[in-house]
């Protein structure tokens, strides 16, 4: 039995690092674009001398940031959800929205992975017109959003088919 908690203890830890990690990674990501951000005022507002590579950069990082917080940062709580009918619904309901929910989502991304890898690799022949980074550097984090959507969709679907989603029995007010 204290050997089941020790692993579950160290699943945390490891989920823990991963998530500081992804944090960190979501921060720098921010972080660089605001510094894009206040190059290019005191370029154009400043100097009067715009700069085109900051706002090439401010594009492609603020691509970066939104989809890798979707993919990695944000918890699904915390994503818009309309949830006026799952709080009028039994647990058991709930359950089975729960399951039909990642089936789809994760079964679409799953479906979307190998045609999205595709393109992003066609495109990595393609390079941005100012700061010359290949395309398949821009356009990568749509497919760690698709990798994170079914991974989080597949631990989703077991955790509500093992009836262990504790969002399921939250009664709301």
């Amino acid at each position: 039995m204290a050997q089941g908690f020790g692993r579950a203890y160290q699943r945390h830890q490891v989920k823990m690092f991963l998530r500081k990690i992804a944090n960190a990674i979501g921060g720098l990501l921010f972080l660089a674009l605001f510094l894009t951000f206040l190059i290019q005022i005191a370029a154009r507002f400043g100097f009067n001398q715009p700069l085109p590579w900051t706002d090439e950069l401010a594009v492609i990082l603020y691509l970066w940031v939104i989809l890798w917080s979707c993919a990695f940062v944000v918890p699904e709580k915390e994503h818009v959800m309309f949830d006026l009918i799952w709080n009028s619904v039994s647990p058991a309901t709930r359950r089975l929205m729960r399951m039909v929910g990642h089936t789809l989502i994760g079964g679409l991304a799953i479906s979307a992975i190998p045609a999205s890898w595709e393109y992003v690799h066609f495109m990595a022949r393609e390079n941005t017109a100012v700061l010359g980074l290949s395309f398949e550097w821009v356009f990568l984090p749509f497919v760690l959003l698709l990798v994170s959507l079914a991974a989080r969709s597949w631990h989703g679907l077991v955790q509500a088919m093992n009836n262990r989603d504790p969002e399921i029995h939250e009664t709301q007010p």
